[in-house]
């Protein structure tokens, strides 16, 4: 994909979000190697400024946050980073994919990006990831942001559902089917967009089929189930967190509810949260302008003088 197009895309992308008027720029990608495996990651925006680290959900990567970051690089230093077997970031060659795996990753990268005091912000798979590192680093972040998940997150339709999707076709006769199935999945995505998008999810194989970028070794309905009991473990982990959390729900998530939002926020010395209307589980790419009107005063709130 040429520079040309990126830009056109996201031009469109500014446009269709409602994120106004912005200077729109192509990401720097960069790769760096943490504890063997190889991790890219997207960055935006002004160094100096105070860092924001985005992570992904599952099944995604961290074009997700285009948008957001679009709309924060100015005033911000935005790092938006592909979690291990996602995106173009690395496979785990012994198909590790547990949480500690994945908060080993983010400790080395954070090492390396020598971020200090800066805000860290994640969805889903990346949220659970953002809990168990701001339970032990929490002297390192200015503030923390948990969109659509927690640990009292319960099996639902919504779970399932995701399962199916991720566990459905893991090659595609054309795009325009890869397209089909995932608006089934999700119709809220403009189709100009998700079909751009999915150029980033996808790569071409030698018989002109399309397959996942993501590694999908390691996935079964059995390993969902115990990731899920995992995440209701993280309960007392989650009590250690002391800085400013923000806790952010789609209003039509079949995944995660107000009453396992408002559990996750007792928990915490510093936690409350909010609810963003037109958005289900993928908060980011359903509504971003709606994500950004409460992740904004909140990054104020909380950026170090």
């Amino acid at each position: 994909m040429t520079r040309d197009e990126e830009l056109r895309h996201l031009r469109l992308l500014a446009q269709v979000a409602g994120i106004g008027t912005v200077d729109v720029v192509v990401p720097q990608s960069e790769h760096v190697v943490v504890d063997g495996i190889r991790l890219h990651y997207l960055e935006w925006g002004t160094a100096g400024r105070t860092p924001i680290v985005f992570l992904h959900g599952g099944a995604l990567n961290a074009h997700s946050w285009d948008a957001v970051c679009l709309a924060l690089r100015v005033d911000f230093h935005c790092v938006a980073l592909d979690l291990r077997g996602h995106g173009d970031s690395e496979w785990s060659p012994e198909c590790d994919y547990s949480f500690d795996a994945h908060l080993r990753d983010l400790e080395g990268f954070l090492d390396l990006l020598a971020a200090d005091q800066f805000v860290l912000v994640g969805q889903s798979l990346g949220g659970i990831n953002a809990i168990r590192y701001a339970a032990r680093h929490c002297g390192r972040l200015a503030g923390l942001v948990v969109i659509d998940a927690g640990p009292h997150v319960q099996e639902s339709a919504g779970t399932d559902r995701i399962v199916d999707f991720t566990l459905g076709p893991g090659e595609f006769e054309s795009l325009d089917e890869a397209l089909e199935h995932s608006l089934a999945f999700n119709p809220r995505r403009d189709p100009r967009l998700l079909r751009h998008s999915l150029y980033r999810h996808l790569r071409r194989l030698p018989d002109g089929r399309w397959a996942w970028k993501r590694d999908r070794r390691h996935l079964s309905r059995e390993r969902f189930t115990h990731l899920v009991a995992q995440v209701h473990a993280l309960a007392a982990e989650a009590e250690a967190i002391g800085c400013p959390t923000l806790i952010v729900r789609g209003r039509d998530s079949d995944v995660f509810s107000g009453d396992a939002a408002t559990a996750f926020a007792d928990l915490l010395h510093r936690g409350r949260w909010v609810t963003v209307e037109g958005a289900g589980h993928n908060v980011q790419g359903d509504n971003p302008r709606g994500l950004l009107n409460v992740l904004q005063p909140f990054l104020t709130e909380v950026e170090p003088e």
